[in-house]
């Protein structure tokens, strides 16, 4: 930029060129002051200052920054145009295309409490929660775009699936599956309805299954009256059973018994027959024999006589004749 200067005097001036010294000297009521334009070494300085602070605006709009937590979604004119799914940085078309982000981490979502039904009519507050994730971020971006969107098509399919389970279950099977049984059965109905969306359940858990408050007490009593009749009629086969077991025992025993005494009286039966051979051998010959019949004969006197008492046989008493042959 060149340097100028205005001459009033020149241009304004009276036209013999003089002034009084108040004007010459710019000190009257007319004084014009003298202007002066910006030197020329300062401008190399803006021009660097407005480059500098342009390409940090263009660097801005190009720069992407993917942290390990999230996808980056590159987009042109609302259209994604490709996914960054690996940390770090990458660049973008400036003032054109713009940068959205995903979470990549596994995410939360907490139903609220619902009633359902069970198949035998019987109300039950269900607690439950998800955990989820987003593995296709193209399908996520096109149906559903936002986070609460996705929390609310999942609070959706998970409470109908949740319902049509519960419903196909007697209220006992349900409480009994709280173990994890219930949240397979919920997985296993939804299937691959998620994968329309992108998103992958990792879990469905319950975290709490339980009676409504105003029945509770009414199903509490019916429970336990139940309970006493599984338990009087698990009594009351165990008695049968128990009676079962005794009669058999006792028949058993019986029948050993019987079996013990048959052998028992069979094994006498062969003793005294043996006895009777052995006496039958020792007493084979004439004088054996009458010395057998004494010594039986003394044995049958001596039983009779025990106390005080007198014997009195006949003269044709075998014993009598026994004690005469001593004679």
């Amino acid at each position: 930029m060149a340097e100028f200067n205005f001459d009033f005097k020149k241009n304004f001036g009276p036209k013999d060129g003089k002034f009084t010294d108040a004007q010459s000297n710019g000190t009257g009521s007319g004084d014009i002051p003298r202007y002066t334009s910006t030197p020329k070494k300062k401008l190399p300085l803006i021009i660097t200052a407005v480059v500098l602070i342009a390409a940090i605006i263009v660097l801005s709009q190009a720069l992407v920054i993917t942290r390990e937590n999230e996808y980056t979604l590159i987009k042109e004119f609302g259209k994604v145009e490709r996914i960054v799914s690996e940390a770090g940085l990458s660049f973008k078309t400036p003032f054109i295309q713009t940068s959205d982000t995903l979470p990549k981490t596994l995410l939360l979502y907490d139903l609220s409490k619902s009633d359902v039904i069970t198949e035998d009519k019987k109300t039950m507050v269900v607690d439950s929660y998800v955990l989820w994730e987003i593995n296709d971020p193209l399908k996520f971006t096109q149906t559903l775009t936002l986070i609460p969107n996705a929390e609310g098509r999942i609070n959706t399919i998970v409470y109908n699936s949740m319902k049509n389970v519960i419903s196909s279950m007697a209220q006992s099977d349900v409480i009994s599956s709280r173990d994890g049984a219930l949240s397979e059965l919920i997985m296993a109905n939804i299937g691959s309805t998620m994968d329309q969306y992108g998103i992958r359940f990792r879990a469905i858990e319950t975290k709490r299954l339980d009676l409504p408050s105003d029945n509770k007490a009414a199903v509490y009593e019916r429970m336990i009256s139940e309970r006493n009749n599984i338990a009087a009629s698990y009594t009351a086969s165990g008695e049968s059973d128990a009676k079962m077991i005794r009669t058999k025992t006792d028949n058993e025993i019986a029948i050993s018994i019987s079996e013990a005494k048959a052998e028992a009286e069979k094994t006498i039966a062969e003793g005294e027959a043996e006895y009777m051979r052995i006496l039958s051998q020792a007493y084979n010959s004439t004088e054996r024999a009458d010395f057998y019949t004494f010594v039986r004969a003394l044995d049958a006197a001596k039983l009779s006589m025990k106390g005080n008492k007198t014997l009195i046989l006949s003269s044709d008493s075998p014993l009598a004749q026994i004690f005469n042959s001593i004679d």
